[in-house]
């Protein structure tokens, strides 16, 4: 088959250009790929980060792709379109997160020819933040589209919410498996600046209000000596609210903040070190963090939310608690580690969901699914 993607890609960075980078790979083994890219993914004033873009030390791996889509330029929705279109390509696999995007991409997908199959990956149909626009941006946006794939449960519900009659297949987020191997505990906590020794707690990812990170603090500060919290990652907004946490906290000294975007080639050394990975989220669909976490072997303590039980809790790899308060948060990491082979059990399991979550697994399911519609 010829497949178009359009989406984001090198030299944009984060998760959404990582997975688009893998899948990208995988279906180039047995199809003719071509990706289209973001001329501009978002203007600058409603980008919460720092930058859109990799870094020359980020180690990305680059994408051969055309940069068309201006999503803030509708002339670029024209012009994307007639360039897919005239590459002929028998589908057209676009993914949506956010309703930001659903004039620009549904646009696109509504000018293919006919005889172009249009799928749409959906990471999100309900935003986790929100506003009053996002269902009649995400009705327009799904109306271009012939079938969706969708991560988890809970966004395939949230999917039937608005479109009863869609067509889809729920495929979990496969793994990534470009962040290198593990490296040694010691040898990581070194380079980080602290102690291998104590029970080391990891919060990874982008900082945003829903992923509850002031609910983690709350929990941890009511632990013991004996345990260490990792935060990884930049924060989207000030990060002041969680540092007047952490100054008031009697655990700030076994806190360690790294607030920057973690590049590809720094990753392996947080989980390297991590006894567990906590996602505290008040709201979630799934989450590429678990993917890595996996990656590196490492067990997840959850929030019962969004899609986190089913791809979690339901499979053994880690725990989860049922409210999302720092009390039910501090329960489950005591838990956790009161039993090392509870350890054992989640770490078994993880093996066992590294086979079944392949990229070549997702990519079959994606195809043979296109074969059904």
């Amino acid at each position: 088959m010829k497949i178009a993607i359009l989406s984001c890609f090198y030299p944009y960075r984060g998760g959404i250009a990582q997975f688009n980078t893998c899948l990208f790979n995988e279906l180039g083994k047995a199809h003719d790929v071509k990706a289209f890219n973001f001329k501009r993914q978002y203007p600058d004033f409603l980008f919460p980060g720092k930058t859109q873009y990799v870094s020359a030390d980020d180690m990305a791996v680059p994408i051969e792709s055309i940069s068309l889509l201006d999503t803030a330029n509708p002339f670029s929705y024209i012009s994307t379109a007639r360039a897919i279109r005239e590459w002929d390509p028998d589908v057209l696999i676009v993914r949506y997160w956010m309703s930001y995007f659903a004039p620009s991409l549904g646009y696109v997908t509504r000018h293919m020819s006919d005889r172009c199959k249009v799928i749409s990956i959906l990471d999100n149909v309900i935003p986790h933040e929100p506003h009053f626009f996002d269902r009649p941006f995400t009705k327009y946006f799904l109306s271009g589209s012939d079938g969706c794939i969708t991560l988890c449960e809970a966004v395939s519900r949230d999917l039937l919410e608005i479109w009863p009659e869609a067509r889809y297949k729920v495929i979990q987020h496969p793994l990534y498996s470009h962040f290198g191997t593990p490296c040694g505990r010691n040898d990581a906590a070194s380079s980080l600046g602290i102690d291998p020794r104590k029970k080391t707690l990891l919060f990874f990812g982008l900082i945003r209000e829903y992923k509850g990170l002031d609910i983690l603090l709350k929990a941890f500060g009511e632990l013991g000596p004996d345990y260490q919290l990792v935060i990884a990652g930049e924060p989207y907004g000030s990060f002041a609210p969680y540092q007047e946490i952490i100054d008031a906290s009697t655990a700030k000294d076994r806190i360690h903040v790294f607030p920057k975007f973690i590049r590809d080639n720094e990753v392996s050394r947080f989980f390297s070190v991590a006894d567990a990975v906590v996602l505290p989220y008040r709201s979630a669909t799934q989450s590429g963090i678990s993917s890595v976490s996996y990656h590196f072997e490492v067990p997840v303590i959850v929030t019962a939310v969004g899609g986190l039980k089913e791809t979690i809790g339901d499979r053994g790899t880690g725990l989860v608690a049922e409210e999302c308060s720092p009390e039910a948060i501090k329960a489950e990491i005591e838990r956790f580690f009161s039993d090392p082979m509870l350890r054992e059990s989640c770490i078994e399991n993880i093996r066992k969901e590294k086979t079944r979550l392949s990229w070549g697994n997702f990519c079959r399911k994606l195809t043979d699914f296109i074969k059904e519609l």
